[in-house]
Parts: structure tokens; C-alpha cells; sequence
């Protein structure tokens, strides 16, 4: 019975680890499928393998990508690793933006 006891704290912590580690798979493969119910044709997506496309059908298991104009290609729906968000400009300029980061980090720079 002591023995029992000794090994009591080991085994709640892996099963602790265990529980958390099965619950953050679950959740990436919760947001994977997710992803693949909700792409739709005119979608900009990234492949596993880093090409980019713009979707052109989509079916059950297979998408048709279009990497270049008139180059149409069918991927497993697997492939696609995410969606191309773009970016909003808010109409400020990229050095602008640059020198008011340096500014508030305290970062003094001069010009020669």
C-alpha cells in the first residue's frame, strides 16, 4: 500500500501532462478542420509546401489552386496549411512608422 502511495504524485502528473497535451492536438485539429470547411472559391491560401494560390473550386477532399494566370492545379484540401490575410493600410507611411518606433524606444540615430 505504501508503494502505492510513493508513485501517487507521478502518476497524476503524467496524467495531468497527458490530458493537456491531448487537449492542445485537439484544438489544432479542431481549427485544421475548421479551416478546410471554410475555404471558398477566390480564397488566397498557403500550401504545407509554401506555394501560394488563389482557389478556383473547391470539393470534398481536393481544391484547384491558381499559382499563376491560366496555371490551374488540384491539391488535397490537407495541403492547405492557411489563409492570405491582407493586410489593411492605414494610408501612414512605412519610414514614418519606423522612425516613431526608434523614437519611443529611446534610440537616438543620427545622420552622417
Amino acid at each position: 500500500m505504501e508503494s502505492i502511495i510513493v508513485f501517487l504524485p507521478l502518476i497524476l502528473v503524467m496524467g495531468a501532462f497527458l490530458f493537456f497535451a491531448n487537449r492542445r492536438q485537439r484544438k489544432a485539429l479542431d481549427a485544421t478542420i475548421e479551416l478546410h470547411e471554410s475555404l471558398t472559391i477566390g480564397d488566397r491560401v498557403h500550401t504545407t509546401s509554401g506555394l501560394q494560390g488563389t482557389i478556383t473550386d473547391v470539393n470534398d477532399d481536393t481544391v484547384d489552386l491558381e499559382i499563376a494566370p491560366g496555371v490551374v492545379t488540384r491539391w488535397m484540401k490537407l495541403a492547405i496549411r492557411d489563409k492570405i490575410v491582407d493586410q489593411v493600410e492605414d494610408g501612414t507611411d512605412a519610414d514614418e512608422e519606423t522612425s516613431r518606433e526608434v523614437e519611443s524606444s529611446g534610440v537616438e540615430l543620427t545622420k552622417e
